[in-house]
């Protein structure tokens, strides 16, 4: 027997609902600000991935899926959404109008240890709104996030936010960080050590223990902003607390990519990150397009449905409307008649496929939750009347086919 590859999984019929519910909740949401869906492919060319990433993140030197095709080429499976994002915007020129709000739902893939809630194929929700430099840009991101967080179930989640500065006060910081890196040289990792002479911003995002204790004594981003990014990150935060969003400062908050500038942010439930993103200003000069500033933020839907159950969130699934069971192969095409019937007023039905006796079709609507079963047998056939049986209360009910309809709102 062939098995699942290592760090993917299947997304079972007992499980799909809670998948849909976030999937409704994202697409209801963004609707609300109106927000576009896109589509991009699984994979793309190889280069826009170490263009708009960067080479020093973990992402292209250790989880990047990459291959030769047979033209020669050299592709990449997606690793994350926003690059193919911006990549399909400047190709078809859809910034011709600007704001663009656009959002996706797609599955991203990276080499990495699976562990709870992060698989080597797992999918994203993102929003990426480009055309704006002002703070309000960040604002209408974050309440959109907060909104569809809210749908799913989360109330009391916090907002880690800070500003990384842009390319011209975060010279005079990576020199800082560079002199701090030196010193404590001993006390890092190798990670941290590969990524101070590289790029030193990444390694405040490193996740070991000892490194986060040292970087607690790092310079702050926040000594070294230019006057027009405090500006900006000021009035982010003002905008925050008009629009009833708490957040806390967190000063050696970075995002794992190199394409962020000022604002960068994470939605967390506990210390599990379950949203996160920020602004980047200048990806699509980068990728060859004209200045267009961006924001944008991820979610990974794996991680989200777990925090969630940890939370106890509920993903109820809507149960099957009605099961037409029939007493004899004789009855068996009025079942299927009455099904259509109901399946034409958008009443959720099924009759038995397996041609299994009375007393198995209704220990099959029990199993599978069906609210109620309609009967018919040879009495049913010759007075056109059927018994509907409440499968929680035994209450059972009389129709016929002209007040079938009354099903709908049983």
């Amino acid at each position: 027997m062939i098995n699942v590859p290592k760090g993917t999984k299947d997304m079972l019929p007992l499980e799909s609902h809670k998948w849909q519910k976030v999937e409704a909740a994202a697409k209801k949401i963004t609707a609300l600000y109106n927000v576009k869906q896109i589509r991009t492919p699984v994979f793309e060319h190889a280069e826009l991935f170490l263009r708009s990433i960067g080479d020093s993140t973990d992402i292209v030197n250790k989880e990047m899926y990459i291959f030769e095709d047979k033209g020669g080429r050299k592709m990449a499976l997606r690793p994350e959404g926003t690059a193919g994002v911006v990549r399909s915007v400047l190709e078809n020129n859809l910034c011709e109008t600007l704001p663009q709000k656009l959002f996706y739902i797609e599955s991203v893939y990276r080499y990495e240890q699976p562990q709870a809630g992060r698989y080597r194929e797992h999918h994203q929700f993102g929003a990426e709104f480009f055309g704006s430099e002002l703070p309000c840009f960040e604002v209408e991101l974050l309440c959109m996030a907060r909104d569809f967080l809210r749908e799913i179930g989360f109330n009391d989640l916090r907002l880690r936010i800070n500003t990384i500065g842009c390319d011209k006060c975060r010279a005079d910081f990576n020199a800082a960080l560079r002199s701090f890196l030196a010193d404590v040289n001993d006390k890092i990792c190798g990670d941290c050590k590969r990524r101070a002479g590289v790029n030193p911003l990444r390694t405040l995002d490193c996740k070991v223990p000892s490194c986060q204790e040292v970087y607690k004594s790092a310079p702050k981003i926040s000594d070294y902003l230019c006057d027009d990014c405090k500006a900006h990150h000021k009035e982010v935060l003002q905008g925050l607390d008009e629009a009833g969003i708490a957040y806390f400062e967190d000063k050696n908050l970075v995002r794992g990519l190199d394409y962020y500038t000022r604002t960068v942010f994470e939605f967390c439930d506990g210390d599990l990150a379950v949203l996160g993103g920020g602004r980047y200003d200048n990806l699509c000069e980068q990728l060859g397009g004209k200045h267009i500033p961006c924001v944008g933020f991820g979610c990974g839907i794996e991680r989200l449905i777990a925090a969630a159950e940890s939370r106890g969130i509920n993903f109820e699934t809507a149960a099957p409307k009605v099961f037409v069971a029939a007493q004899c192969d004789a009855c068996r095409p009025t079942c299927e008649k009455i099904v259509r019937s109901l399946r034409d007023i958008g009443v959720s039905a099924e009759c038995d496929l397996m041609r299994r006796s009375l007393k198995a079709q209704f220990k099959h609507a029990d199993r599978n939750g069906f609210e109620y079963v309609l009967t018919v047998g040879e009495t049913e056939l010759q007075t056109g009347k059927y018994n509907v049986k409440n499968m929680k209360s035994g209450e059972v009910t009389a129709v016929d086919m002209d007040s079938i309809s009354l099903l709908k709102d049983l």
